[in-house]
């Protein structure tokens, strides 16, 4: 990884250096992905199944996983990991139940009362990948919000194994958040099936979930169109930005770096730092320690579009840490809880050297569907209220009306909006005139509005 020096690169440069990869292939997965979506929309089952086996080399028995296999499948799971994925569920669901919001009802003037009350979207769609390694955490995130938001319909859709079937682990973190309806459809055409759903796969009225440029693509693209579902987020390809000092330990700085340039080869790993030479550590670390993966090649990719900055200052890395709007960001320095007072845009912090973001990936309890491609300006992460929707009410007696009603004709007067008007103008003549004992609209005789 080569090592560059913020104040020596020009504004071009600086962009350059910045720029996430899959931004290079964006016409080409534009494409691809519309492709994939017409033929979903057009054929339904029958292409989510030709797609699966050119795409993913496999031919399920059936897209739908019976209930029996996955809970076989989670019987059938290796206790330690079970466990994990029990306790890992736990703390997501205490994190998540208690920043849930609520609904409430306030009197802004006597006589009128307005709420706000809060619904379960009624069919969601989540996205699990399982491409290059299946990830059942993902399963947790996504499920375990749905779940306390009440959701009535819950479909679970993730690529499948060659041989047809679905992950194991993923089955069993479904069964751990009551999800009953999994399908193993992967990519592209998982996301058009559930936005206009098939003869197997039901429509959803929003997609959540993580993925490759190709999934982020397609939930962009179904999300925009007449009638289309909604989505979380823009939330992948992975990225990770570290802000570290001279204090930091490169060894542990490496290791995060690679965490998530091993989830794809689009990933991109970013550090920013006052020290070149830990910059130049960490470079060393990370040729050392990338020899020994197992996903080494695909990190490998990932790390030819990442980058090793050097700042003059800390205060210029969170300058630059908020231009780019990192989905993870670590901060890596002695005193992190000062550098975050400064920090606007992050999909999830670490603070300090013993906080790895493997935890929130895991087991935190936060949450890692996450937004990426610099979304972390206008959004935050996954949560409860991600699945719900939140109604206003209101509620006026005549007296309220007779208080509020003048301002509401006033304003709609100025917009000349009448029948906005008149709405108001009928209603405070029947009241007048009933208190008058008189029936009947005093607007007939076009006195009034």
């Amino acid at each position: 990884m080569n090592v560059l020096t913020w104040t020596e690169l020009g504004e071009a440069e600086r962009v350059e250096a910045l720029r996430r990869a899959t931004a290079a292939a964006g016409a080409e997965v534009t494409e691809g992905v519309a492709a994939i979506l017409g033929q979903v929309r057009d054929r339904g089952d029958e292409a989510l199944r030709e797609l699966t086996a050119r795409l993913d080399g496999a031919r399920p028995a059936r897209l739908e996983v019976p209930v029996a296999d996955r809970d076989a499948a989670a019987a059938g799971l290796d206790p330690e990991l079970r466990a994990a994925i029990t306790e890992a569920a736990g703390r997501i669901r205490a994190f998540h139940e208690a920043g849930m919001q609520s609904g409430y009802a306030v009197e802004t003037a006597p006589g009128v009362v307005c709420e706000r009350v809060v619904r379960p979207i009624r069919r969601v769609g989540l996205y699990v990948p399982a491409g290059s390694a299946p990830l059942p955490s993902t399963a947790l995130m996504l499920g375990v919000p749905a779940q306390l938001a009440g959701c009535p319909e819950v479909v679970l859709c993730t690529p499948p194994r060659p041989d047809g079937t679905a992950d194991p682990a993923v089955l069993a973190a479904a069964a751990e958040c009551g999800i009953a309806r999994v399908f193993v459809v992967g990519g592209a055409q998982a996301v058009a099936a559930m936005a206009y759903g098939t003869d197997s796969v039901p429509r959803c009225d929003k997609i959540f979930g993580p993925g490759n440029a190709w999934v982020t693509e397609a939930k962009r693209q179904v999300s925009t169109a007449e009638g289309g579902p909604g989505i979380d987020m823009p939330a992948g390809p992975s990225e990770v930005l570290v802000i570290a000092d001279a204090s930091a330990d490169p060894e542990f700085v490496a290791a995060d770096l690679l965490s998530q340039a091993e989830h794809g080869p689009d990933s991109q790993v970013v550090l920013l730092t006052d020290s070149r030479a830990l910059a130049e550590a960490v470079a060393e670390e990370v040729e050392a320690q990338v020899e020994t993966l197992p996903r080494a090649a695909i990190a490998r990719k990932a790390l030819a579009s990442s980058r090793l900055v050097v700042t003059p200052d800390l205060a210029t890395a969170v300058e630059v840490s908020n231009d780019y709007a990192p989905e993870h960001l670590i901060l890596a320095v002695q005193d992190p809880r000062t550098l975050l007072a400064g920090i606007e845009r992050a999909g999830s912090v670490f603070l300090g050297m013993m906080t790895p973001e493997t935890l929130g990936d895991y087991c935190s309890g936060t949450n890692h569907v996450l937004p990426t491609a610099g979304a972390a300006r206008f959004t935050g992460g996954v949560n409860v209220s991600a699945f719900q929707i939140a109604m206003t009410v209101q509620e006026a007696t005549p007296a309220g009306l007779e208080r509020v009603g003048p301002t509401a004709v006033v304003l709609s007067g100025a917009e000349q909006l009448h029948a906005h008007q008149r709405a108001v103008t009928r209603r405070l003549d029947r009241i007048v005139a009933g208190r008058a004992g008189v029936g009947g609209p005093a607007d007939t005789d076009g006195v009034r509005p």
